[in-house]
């Protein structure tokens, strides 16, 4: 009887589960450990080369490098969520005496913070009145072949950049309309695979065409205006992000084609009309406007107008943005109550951007950003002429790779863009101009399904994979070198006829 009470109780899924909780917090216990001890080397090695060579580096910059290293080593090593490593990074900024308190809850106060906020709700407001679906209507019953309906869908996609902040957002909104071709193409599991790859794809490709296509663009615009720099605004970076997102996801576009179907499939006639779409959808799909509907084009037009305006009527976006969210919530008149939409927005993100905001910044204030460039670059230094165009190709390629360690891309901007802003100058690059490139080379995350969130939204839905690993293995051979040397061209050639001089101008 003992031995039949012994395993029953070994096999209790209670205990099974506690022991596995277990096991997991003794796993982080381990890892923070092993982190810790890493930190300290760092912070050790920092103060030791800093003495010997007198490179300069204060205590300050020595405790926040290395509690950057932390946070780094947190976010490509363990499984802690991205919001808990940057917010104990800014906690442990804020205990160590480098970062004022009040300088950490002032971050949750930007703009920026408050601009992302409204458009989130704004963006809500808009989706909930069927836009979105009506619009891809149009576009695909519109398609006579293949090859017109990814085209046609990627410029769909490149629009909702203005609607919907953030890609993830962005995927979920575009997901039910995939879900509905994948249901009205039954018979051509090819052309299927193809746009299950070619929505993730121009989602994050076309993202750098809005100041709100991603977390990090905000970011970038912060570090910079940090090191004193003026940043950009929402005109600023749709004149340079805007070219460059055409010419990516259309490029992207052909590239998916040609990798994913056949000359023979691209041939075969397309006919999908509004009726097959309209099967097991409650939204209207043709017809005019509601009031709804016309109510909330009229506002994402005025605000994106005045966004892009700013200079002329000097509204702050963030501003604009609340004044939009209050209308579309405003009782008897707007499409979504305020609470609810308050509701949907993700606060986790919002809060790790404030906390990375905070490591960036310091990182450029206490000058551990300058060191840390200083002690990493000086062999680019001894190219000569050379040295600004090899400076800004290396940022791009280490931008373009990156997703590989640093699954975040607003991680990815905290953890770079501090270095290139401050290694920008000695090198005789506009820190703008490098800051730029770095962001939107940073776009690039194909290559695993979790280096992003929609790259994993489509991969799986309803339990059917839509594409398998090696497809996005396959794609990342040709996407991520055409990428990156489509950033490294715009760099060197399209931004600075368009006011972002590469080097810095004497």
């Amino acid at each position: 009887m003992s031995e039949t009470y012994f395993s029953s109780a070994l096999r209790n899924p209670l205990r099974e589960e506690e022991t596995d909780a277990g096991r997991r917090i003794l796993g982080i216990l381990t890892r923070s450990a092993v982190a810790a001890l890493a930190v300290a080397v760092a912070l050790m090695a920092a103060l030791t080369v800093n003495a010997v060579n007198g490179w300069g580096l204060s205590v300050a910059g020595a405790v926040t490098l290395c509690i950057f290293i932390g946070a780094v080593w947190f976010w490509i090593f363990s499984s802690v969520e991205d919001t808990y490593v940057a917010l104990g990074a800014a906690v442990a900024l804020v205990i160590s005496g480098i970062l004022p308190a009040d300088d950490l809850f002032a971050a949750l106060g930007e703009d920026t913070i408050w601009l992302l906020m409204a458009a989130f709700v704004i963006a809500g407001a808009v989706a909930s009145t069927g836009l979105a679906a009506r619009g891809a209507a149009f576009l695909i019953s519109g398609a006579r072949s293949l090859r017109q309906l990814a085209y046609l869908s990627c410029l769909g996609l490149i629009v909702t950049a203005f609607a919907i902040p953030a890609t993830s957002g962005r995927a979920a909104l575009a997901l039910p309309i995939f879900l509905t071709l994948r249901r009205v193409l039954p018979d051509r599991p090819a052309a299927v695979k193809m746009l299950a790859v070619l929505f993730p794809t121009v989602i994050l490709l076309s993202a750098v065409s809005s100041f709100l296509g991603a977390g990090a663009h905000l970011i970038t615009s912060q570090i910079l205006q940090s090191a004193g720099l003026p940043g950009f605004d929402f005109a600023s970076w749709l004149l340079l992000g805007l070219p460059l997102a055409l010419a990516a996801s259309f490029l992207a576009t052909e590239l998916v084609l040609r990798l994913f179907t056949d000359r023979a499939e691209r041939c075969v006639p397309l006919r999908i009309g509004r009726t097959a779409l309209r099967q097991g959808s409650r939204q209207r799909l043709s017809g005019p406007l509601d009031l709804d509907e016309q109510r909330s084009v009229l506002l994402l037009c005025a605000v994106v107008a005045l966004w892009c305006t700013e200079p002329i009527h000097g509204l702050d976006p963030a501003i604009v943005a609340l004044v939009g969210a209050l209308v579309v919530c405003l009782p008897a008149y707007g499409s979504v109550n305020l609470g609810t939409a308050l509701k949907k927005v993700p606060w986790s993100m919002l809060i790790f951007m404030a906390a990375t905001l905070a490591l960036g910044s310091s990182l450029v204030t206490t000058g551990a950003a300058d060191w840390l460039a200083a002690s990493m670059l000086a062999p680019v230094q001894a190219l000569g002429a050379a040295t600004p165009y090899v400076f800004v190709a290396v940022a791009v390629l280490v931008s373009t790779a990156a997703h590989l360690v640093i699954q975040s891309r607003s991680a990815r901007s905290a953890v770079l863009i501090p270095v290139i802003v401050a290694a920008a100058g000695p090198m005789g690059v506009d820190p703008m101009a490098a800051a730029f490139a770095s962001t939107a080379a940073a776009g690039f995350c194909h290559t695993l399904t979790s280096s992003a969130k929609p790259v994993a939204i489509f991969a799986e839905t309803d339990g059917q994979p839509n594409y398998e690993p090696g497809d996005l293995l396959r794609l990342s051979k040709w996407l991520a070198p055409l990428s990156a040397a489509l950033v490294i061209l715009f760099s060197f050639v399209v931004w600075p006829l368009l006011g972002l001089p590469l080097l810095i101008q004497s």
